[in-house]
């Protein structure tokens, strides 16, 4: 898999880099990006990728690698984070905006005993498990249109708000019943979204509280009755949603995808930066896959 993702990821990598430059530094943030990817493509500590033992097995490195306390120190930095965001989209425009939407959550469970004090204790996937979860919008391209890590706990509607809140394309936007509040579909609908979620009780909105009109018509899209053999058009567009599970299976399912957080990344801020290279490498991996862009 090193063989094959490798190459397009650090080419992409150098193109885009290409515009970013940051003075009185010993290394440029590219070299600090391509030492970090290259340790998350082998699931590694950045320490394991900064000695040059490690590299033998391509001519596609930098040619001074940093100490592991400078990637650490500064792969979070501003400038970095510009870069990385920058590479995010390069990659994203690689593949086109669909109509549809998908917007769920996937946990990042650890160890119930670990010392890290920024996770917590949340739903899982299918269980009460300790500590991250990555939220994201699916539309079809190979990176998510934005996406977030929280902690277990956070709510989805609560980070379901802040991901609406970047969006802009408009269309569909599928959601399971965690996302089922009045609020989001009437910020789903100021961002040209009609948000479609199955309702977590019933489908008879209540009288007692404010009910979104978005909220009323998602509703009576699902229960609009099937005709002649065909199932009704808001099931039928409801069921599509599994697409994002596909997603996240993809995400796991090959040698370098995110099968889960390794010891050595934990804290907020690490997991986030871990989750982005790992979903950068799946991207390069669907390029790749359907000959989406020369890389």
């Amino acid at each position: 898999m090193e063989r094959e993702l490798w190459p397009p990821l650090y080419r992409a990598l150098r193109h885009v880099a290409n515009a970013f430059s940051q003075k009185y530094v010993q290394h440029q943030p590219w070299v600090l990006l391509a030492v970090f990817l290259w340790a998350a493509l082998h699931d590694r500590p950045v320490c394991w990728a900064c000695h040059s033992r490690h590299w033998s097995t391509t001519t596609l490195r930098p040619a001074r690698l940093p100490s592991a306390a400078t990637l650490s120190r500064r792969i979070d930095s501003v400038a970095c984070g510009l870069l990385w965001r920058a590479l995010e989209q390069y990659l994203r425009d690689c593949g086109q905006h669909g109509l549809l939407s998908f917007m769920d959550g996937k946990p990042l469970p650890i160890g119930g005993n670990s010392k890290d004090r920024q996770a917590r204790f949340g739903r899982g996937a299918g269980c009460m498990a300790k500590g991250y979860k990555v939220h994201a919008v699916w539309a079809g391209q190979p990176l998510p249109d934005t996406w977030e890590v929280a902690a277990m706990n956070t709510a989805e509607k609560v980070v379901g708000r802040r991901l609406l809140l970047q969006l802009s394309h408009g269309g569909y936007l599928l959601a399971d019943g965690d996302y089922d509040a009045s609020y989001l579909y009437d910020e789903a609908a100021a961002r040209g979204y009609v948000l479609v979620s199955r309702p977590r009780r019933g489908d008879k909105p209540s009288p007692a509280h404010y009910q979104s009109p978005h909220r009323l018509h998602s509703i009576e899209l699902m229960r609009q009755p099937s005709l002649e053999g065909q199932a009704a058009y808001g099931r039928s567009l409801y069921a599509q949603r599994e697409t994002i599970e596909r997603a996240w299976g993809n995400l796991v399912t090959f040698g370098g995808g995110l099968a889960g957080l390794p010891a050595w990344v934990r804290g907020l801020d690490r997991v986030r930066t871990w989750v982005w290279a790992k979903l950068l490498i799946n991207a390069v991996r669907i390029i790749q896959k359907h000959d989406l862009r020369h890389l």
